[in-house]
C-alpha cells in the first residue's frame, strides 16, 4: 500500500511516521492541525499551493523508509 491523493492527511502521518518529515520541509502546518483528521494529501496541497505529484512523490519516499505501515493506532 501506498500513499495516495485521497488519504487523510493524519492517516498518513500515522501509517507512516517517517512523512511527516516531508510535510515540515515543505512548510505545510499540518502536523498538529485538528483538521489534518478531514483534510486529504491533495486538500494539503490545494491549501498550501503545492503541486500534488511532487509531494505525493516525495511522500511515497518517506513512506517507504518508514517501512511497513504501523497496525498500532496511536495519536500524533
Amino acid at each position: 500500500m501506498s500513499v495516495n491523493a485521497h488519504d487523510l492527511v493524519e492517516e498518513v502521518m500515522r501509517r507512516w511516521p517517517q512523512t511527516i518529515r516531508v510535510f515540515l520541509d515543505y512548510r505545510m502546518r499540518c502536523v498538529g492541525c485538528p483538521i489534518a483528521c478531514f483534510h486529504t494529501v491533495e486538500d494539503a496541497c490545494r491549501e498550501h499551493r503545492l503541486d500534488m505529484a511532487t509531494v505525493l512523490a516525495d511522500l511515497r519516499a518517506g513512506a517507504a523508509q518508514s517501512g511497513r505501515p504501523s497496525a498500532r493506532r496511536s495519536s500524533l
